[in-house]
């Protein structure tokens, strides 16, 4: 064994080449082989079950007259001297009683009339053993122990009653002639593609193996230490293959380590990108939203009465509020102090996303319990339900449907959100939770990471399941008793 893995690559690719065309041939031969005699056998079972059936319908007649030389005439007649197809032509035929006796047959002097068929021994008695056993008004074909012959069985029956059988005795390998010939051919056509594909192989193989020796010899000269070259797993021969495997180790230690570097730097780079951002949107947003939260209060104050009106601003106030907390929660370490999440929340957060799943198409279905406030921050909460609501709706697409499940069992609140669109790559998924991470074009890639954030700094955990047309968001939340 060792021996062949030293093996120079200019005896190793013409070798492994043409085992592999001997094994192909080989293959594809005894598959042809195979499918022949399947479709031969379902060809002459076929007939031989037509024929059976025509036979046992011509003798009725004869067999109910006692007519001897007429059931002959018919045997006769149905039995070629000559056929096309030798295989399709049945060594024996038998008429029987219901005794087993012959009535009449194709050979006679082996089989006298009035004679029991199993006398003759062998398969026939164990063909009238078989035959007791199954149904009297059953066609069948029976394969008698090592017999050279199988039968094909059809009753003969008139108006209800068996009066016997008429027995098709077929040889078992009577495609041997054709199958030497597939054969043969087969072998005729491997010599031949063999003869060409040999000196091919060869020139080949010496070409190819020309610039990897050439490779190897260079890649032996890189100064690395040998525990680096351990790292990778490759073959350890002593061909031209298992020295180049050896420099590649000691390389492939080195990638590891850069990409590793790169990795971290990477999200060095995402990080302190975040933290720019949100301290960008903290100053542009906040100032305006103090001053239309304060105008809103003032009207709220001093403005009339209007039930509508009273009605709005509150959804407006609500929705201010959820904007000023989103930004004090996309700074991870910042404690945000709210009121307790209510069953109102999930009725705000519907309206929120009513126009976007209207104007695409897509029904939204709700199936929560809650019926009082629970010790949880709202605008945290409202924040997690609104992306995974805005992201499975913008996944479901024309048609499609989303359904939200808000339960709170046990101390643990649970938010689920399911859409029945694209489902999300299963290479995709490790990556699903990371700052500016989106396959769609229209994305940030940040709502799934202060989706993540949030639901971490709350002591929950998240979780996400993605098949076709079914993609589900699962956070599980705990919390105390009830305020």
């Amino acid at each position: 064994m060792s021996r062949l893995a030293d093996l120079s690559l200019r005896w190793k690719i013409p070798l492994r080449v043409m085992l592999a065309v001997i094994g192909t041939a080989v293959a594809v031969t005894a598959a042809l082989l195979t499918r022949e005699y399947e479709s031969l056998r379902q060809n002459l079972e076929g007939h031989a079950a037509s024929m059976g059936r025509v036979l046992a319908h011509t003798l009725v007649m004869p067999v109910l007259h006692d007519d001897i030389w007429r059931a002959y005439e018919i045997l006769q007649s149905a039995h070629e001297p000559n056929p096309a197809a030798p295989e399709l032509q049945a060594q024996v035929v038998l008429v029987t009683d219901a005794d087993y006796r012959v009535f009449v047959s194709t050979r006679p002097r082996e089989f006298p009339i009035g004679t029991s068929a199993a006398a003759r021994g062998g398969a026939y008695g164990l063909l009238r053993a078989e035959l007791s056993r199954g149904a009297p008004g059953e066609q069948r074909v029976l394969e008698a122990g090592d017999a050279p012959l199988y039968f094909v069985m059809t009753p003969l029956i008139a108006d209800g009653v068996a009066l016997g059988h008429v027995i098709l005795g077929y040889a078992r390998t009577p495609f041997l002639p054709r199958f030497l010939g597939i054969v043969g051919r087969a072998t005729l056509v491997t010599l031949l593609v063999l003869a060409l594909i040999v000196p091919v192989s060869w020139v080949w193989a010496r070409r190819t193996a020309r610039p990897l020796l050439r490779l190897a010899e260079a890649m032996k000269q890189i100064p690395l230490e040998l525990e680096a070259a351990r790292l990778a797993d490759l073959p350890r021969s002593g061909d031209e293959i298992g020295q180049l495997g050896e420099a590649f180790r000691r390389m492939v230690g080195e990638l590891r380590n850069k990409a590793e570097l790169e990795r971290q730097m990477l999200v060095s780079e995402r990080l302190a990108a975040i933290g720019r951002l949100s301290a960008g949107i903290a100053h542009e947003i906040n100032n305006p939203l103090g001053g239309m939260l304060t105008a809103i209060n003032t009207y709220q104050r001093h403005g009339g009465d209007d039930p509508v009106a009273a009605r709005t601003l509150s959804l407006l106030q609500r929705g201010l509020t959820q904007i000023r907390n989103t930004v004090a929660a996309l700074l991870v370490e910042t404690k945000v102090e709210d009121r307790p999440f209510a069953p109102q929340d999930v009725g705000d957060l519907l309206l929120l996303v009513e126009a976007e799943a209207h104007a695409r198409g897509v029904g939204v279905i709700v199936d929560e319990n809650i019926a009082a406030p629970l010790p949880l921050p709202a605008t945290l909460l409202r924040q997690i339900v609104l992306n995974l609501l805005l992201n499975a709706v913008a996944a479901a697409g024309e048609g499609g449907s989303v359904r939200l499940r808000v339960h709170d069992a046990d101390e643990r609140l649970t938010l689920a959100v399911h859409n029945d669109g694209e489902h999300i790559a299963e290479d995709e998924l490790p990556y699903l939770f990371e700052p500016f991470s989106t396959s769609r074009a229209s994305g940030h890639g940040l709502g799934l990471w202060i989706v993540y954030q949030i639901t971490r700094q709350l002591g929950g955990d998240i979780a996400v399941e993605s098949a076709p047309e079914a993609t589900t968001f699962t956070v599980e939340i705990p919390h105390g008793q009830p305020a």
